[in-house]
């Protein structure tokens, strides 16, 4: 693994670090910081135009090929544009559902039609996606999946109920796993369609957390329409699409993630330096700590990313449940730096300070995405080559 970065990619970084640093002032400036977990629903339409600022800049799907909108940067110059998108306190990306997930699967399972009509709104900014996977009884276990579609004349009908679903109540689109084959079970008969969300039939209902506020929904779908020709792949092969879309979740966005986790933990040091928290020894290990932890995270994400050796793959699945347990033990040592005012906010409107939605949020960090107990068995069963888990 090589850590350094070349001549021309620090040129690269003062580019990016530059063009951020201008863009993010005057109209911008108060989407800084704004908008990640736990704060989604902060400067909605601010961070809209910025996704198209961003785009007519040539600064979406940075990593995609050129042939359809991206820069096909490298990954190095890819790690570069993560890392210092959130050392400038650039906002939480309003699409980055589709640009991370449902374009890059396009890119790999779609039609030649298909690629020409929905990646040209994730590379300017103008459509926004959300993600149909997970329901009230196939969360970790999607291949329980309930949702129906049926084919009528040139359309699906879909009938069914997603949950968990990340910008449900403000996207334009959202990609659904459902089942197709009413006959089938598990992982066969599923289907990967494209559904417009705006349309009679499907009803987002927000879910109100602990932090007060409702980025994710709950989705009906109650005979809600797709046209024929927006399903990804062949009809009841949609699992193995399913599976290339969260393999696309593990990329370079990674580091952009970890540099928000050193924002976080930089300001909890501040924290305890001026309340002499700093000066507890038991306090100062646990710091110490988190920082080590930290430069394990991003180096075991360097080396994953960088490495053609193909059995990193095993070590790749340590990822997740690493920086999920990290991070929310970060909620724990904020908590434990503020004392009893950290159960405090400040005045009215008693809005939660953005390290206090950490705290919350992080609760969630071990269970989306794959639970800490699902990570466990991928490791032991894919990694390790242990036994299988007994299935009923």
């Amino acid at each position: 693994m090589n850590t350094r970065f070349s001549d021309e990619d620090e040129r690269f970084r003062t580019e990016i670090a530059t063009w951020l640093a201008d863009n993010l002032s005057g109209e911008f400036a108060p989407v800084r910081g704004r908008g990640g977990p736990g704060d989604e629903h902060s400067f909605l339409e601010e961070r809209l135009a910025w996704e198209r600022k961003l785009a007519g800049a040539g600064w979406t799907c940075v990593g995609w090929p050129k042939e359809f909108g991206g820069r096909d940067l490298p990954v190095n110059q890819q790690v570069i544009f993560f890392e210092e998108y959130a050392r400038a306190g650039g906002p939480g990306r309003a699409n980055h559902v589709g640009e991370t997930l449902l374009g890059p699967t396009v890119i790999a399972f779609g039609s030649d039609e298909q690629k020409a009509r929905f990646l040209p709104g994730i590379v300017d900014g103008t459509e926004i996606w959300c993600q149909g996977y997970s329901e009230p009884n196939a969360g970790s276990d999607l291949a329980n999946c309930q949702t129906r579609a049926r084919l009528e004349g040139d359309e699906w009908i879909i009938d069914g109920q997603k949950v968990w679903t990340s910008w449900g109540a403000w996207a334009d689109w959202c990609f659904v796993v459902c089942r197709t084959d009413p006959d089938s079970e598990r992982h066969k008969g599923l289907s990967y369609l494209l559904v417009p969300m705006k349309q009679e039939g499907i009803e987002p209902r927000p879910i109100e957390q602990m932090t007060g506020t409702s980025e994710f929904c709950e989705v009906f779908f109650n005979g809600a329409r797709t046209a024929s020709e927006n399903i990804v792949g062949a009809p009841g092969e949609g699992w193995g699409v399913a599976m290339g879309t969260l393999g696309f979740e593990r990329g370079v966005s990674t580091l952009g993630q970890q540099m928000q986790f050193t924002n976080e933990l930089a300001e909890i040091i501040t924290i305890a330096k001026r309340n002499g928290k700093a000066q507890d020894p038991v306090m100062r290990q646990r710091l110490a700590d988190a920082w080590m932890g930290l430069q394990i995270m991003r180096y075991n994400a360097l080396r994953t990313l960088s490495s053609t050796n193909p059995d990193l793959s095993r070590e790749a699945t340590i990822t997740k449940i690493y920086w999920a347990t990290w991070h929310r033990e970060l909620g724990k040592l904020f908590m434990d730096v503020m004392g009893p005012e950290g159960e405090i906010a400040e005045d009215f409107p008693y809005e939660l300070t953005q390290l206090q939605r950490m705290y919350l949020f992080v609760r969630s960090d071990t269970i989306y995405a794959g639970s800490n107990q699902i990570q466990r068995n991928i490791i032991s069963e894919r990694a390790l080559g242990l036994p299988r888990e007994p299935r009923p």
